[in-house]
Formats: C-alpha cells, sequence, structure tokens
C-alpha cells in the first residue's frame, strides 16, 4: 500500500513480508557511519537479526519503506508495543550472544574489537531509553535522502502511531557532525533526552561520534 509519493521516483509505502531480504541487507550496508558493516563487523546475519527481527518477524505491520525506481533505498522500522518489543529482545539478545560466542573463534580481528567493546563498554555508554515509549530504527541510502523523503517516511509512522493513540516515540540515532545530527530530528519535533559518546569509533574515526536518544511527545500526556 502506497503511503505518498514525495518527488517522481519515490514512493513510502507500507513494509511488506517480501521485503525482508531487502531491508536486512540495506541495514547491514547502513551499519557503519552510514557505510557497510563489513569493516567493523564481519557477520552480518547477526547484525541484521539484532537490529530489524522484532520489527520484521514480529510487529511488521508498523514499518514502512522507500522506494525509489522500485527499489528500497530506505526503511523506517517502527513498533508501538513497547513491552512486546523490550521482551522480544532480552530473549533474543541471549539467542545472539549465544550465537556469536559460538562463531567468535573464526571472527576476524575487527569483529572481536566489536563483541570486545559491547561485553566493556557498551552497558555504560548507550545513553538510557524510555521504557513506555513507541521505537523506530530508520535508514536511508545517500541517493534517496533528502529533507522531504525522510519527512515523509517519518510522517507515515507518525501518522500510524497517530491512529494508534501511541502517547509517546522515540530513537537512538548515531550522530556527528558530517552525517546527520540531533539538529534534523529536531525538525521534526523531537527533543534530545541524552547524548553520549560511543568509543569503539574512535580508532576508525576522525571525528567523535555519539549515540543520541530523541523523545516526540504525541500527546500532552507523559509517556516516558
Amino acid at each position: 500500500m502506497i503511503v505518498s509519493n514525495p518527488s517522481p521516483g519515490i514512493f513510502i509505502r507500507c513494509y511488506q513480508p517480501s521485503d525482508r531480504a531487502r531491508v536486512r541487507e540495506l541495514c547491514c550496508q547502513t551499519g557503519f557511519l552510514g557505510q557497510d558493516i563489513a569493516p567493523v563487523f564481519e557477520d552480518r546475519e547477526i547484525f541484521a537479526d539484532y537490529l530489524t527481527r522484532y520489527y520484521t518477524d514480529v510487529e511488521p505491520q508498523s514499518s514502512f519503506v522507500l522506494e525509489h525506481q522500485g527499489e528500497i533505498k530506505g526503511y523506517l522500522l517502527g513498533s508501538h508495543l513497547p513491552f512486546r518489543q523490550q521482551w522480544f529482545s532480552f530473549f533474543n539478545n541471549i539467542k545472539l550472544f549465544c550465537r556469536g560466542m559460538s562463531r567468535y573463534p573464526k571472527y576476524n580481528r575487527a569483529t572481536r574489537d566489536f563483541i570486545g567493546w559491547i561485553l566493556r563498554n557498551s552497558w555504560r555508554e548507550v545513553p538510557a531509553a524510555p521504557r513506555r515509549s513507541a521505537h523506530f530504527h530508520f535508514n536511508i541510502l545517500p541517493e534517496a535522502q533528502g529533507l522531504a523523503h525522510s519527512t515523509a517516511l517519518m510522517n507515515a509512522y507518525l501518522d500510524y502511531l497517530r491512529s494508534k493513540k501511541v502517547e509517546s516515540v522515540y530513537g537512538q540515532v548515531v550522530t556527528f557532525e558530517t552525517r546527520r545530527g540531533a539538529r534534523v530530528f529536531e525538525r521534526y519535533g523531537f527533543q534530545v533526552l541524552e547524548r553520549r559518546e560511543i568509543t569503539k569509533y574512535r580508532k576508525i574515526h576522525p571525528e567523535p561520534v555519539y549515540l543520541t536518544t530523541v523523545l516526540m511527545r504525541l500527546t500532552s500526556s507523559d509517556a516516558g
């Protein structure tokens, strides 16, 4: 189902089960600061399972994709059932950890370093997240980016949340000065709750990289 047509050749539509493989690949293509995740983490299956599996397999009705000339070039994977997502993520993360440890001896050095950061530092570097708010995960390839396209994709999700009477929604986005910053999300009406530097990128990126939690209130009620 097409939701909007923000510019010629660009369509925003509801996610379909047949999109799953493409969405997972797009997640990996953009997983390293907007670039392919391969130089940082080689296990694409685990990476995509961690970031996309809940949305595609448990709550697919809450997600949207951006098509450019007939090919998916972006997505907004969303949820509106926070406690179901948290419950799923708890057990899914245990499964992924066990699978990753079983493959650990075969991983390259970069992947081992990534896992080391997760075990040693991620718990203190990842900013806090609202427990009672809807959540989204958002990515668009460079050739399909543009404020109108991003806005149309975001608006499709926000309209969906309002139809479900959802009171607030948050995202955790990677930000740095030469890519997107928190200011982009402030244009949509989000407010910054917390920002923390992610140290795993210090040796491989020339400027500080942050993970920023942004929140939007969809009603006057405090659902954070």
